[in-house]
């Protein structure tokens, strides 16, 4: 069987709205609106960053629970994501970081340990940069080049609000936390062993393939 999940194929597209907006001032402008049902695809050169974007999805759709998935992130973008906490404008975390974070940036993982628990981090081999955000109303998902720091340089976002693109990263997320998968200070290879078990978890209707 292969280890990871089925790749999802979309049998219908919403109008994607491209926003050619890769010189705005920032994100506001940037992004602009989020409606139900919508798909949105721009270009950042550094004028606001993955959590800003959050944070605007967040005036929209209101409290909601958040996955990040990042190869990394800084302390300063940590520590915004915890006063959204306290604000209660996330009402949940879950963290997906790359295993290597815990060795390459010590403090900054020392910080969302700090902040946020063990049980709410999951570690695993992982490059894959998304943010899940829902709640009764919404199932956006923020996909992108861009991880949880400071981005000088081009990068790219999607958002969507797709409750089938949503409940397929989401069941992947919740196999790891079911599991007990990989915690902080756990190997690299015991990540791998425990993303493949989590995808292999992830029940075949719900590896939904859209084909167009």
């Amino acid at each position: 069987m292969n280890a990871t999940p089925s790749p999802l194929h979309r049998t219908r597209r919403n109008a994607r709205d491209v926003r050619r907006v890769q010189y705005a001032a920032n994100v506001r402008e940037a992004v602009g609106e989020i409606d139900h049902g919508c798909e949105i695809y721009g270009l950042a050169r550094g004028q606001y960053s993955l959590i800003d974007i959050v944070e605007h999805i967040l005036g929209y759709t209101g409290p909601a629970a958040l996955v990040i998935s990042t190869w990394t992130a800084a302390g300063a973008d940590i520590d915004y994501a915890l006063r959204l906490c306290q604000d209660q404008r996330i009402l949940d975390i879950q963290w997906l970081v790359d295993s290597s974070f815990q060795t390459r940036q010590p403090a900054y993982c020392a910080a969302m340990r700090e902040r946020f628990g063990d049980a709410a981090i999951r570690v695993t081999e992982n490059h894959a940069k998304f943010v899940l955000i829902g709640n009764d109303a919404w199932s956006v998902v923020l996909r992108t080049s861009m991880n949880l720091n400071e981005n000088r340089r081009l990068e790219s976002f999607e958002i969507s609000d797709d409750p089938e693109l949503y409940g397929y990263l989401r069941s992947v997320v919740q196999a790891l936390f079911d599991d007990s998968g990989t915690t902080v200070g756990q190997s690299r290879q015991q990540g791998r062993r425990d993303f493949e078990t989590a995808s292999r978890a992830i029940p075949r209707a719900d590896r939904v393939r859209y084909l167009r």
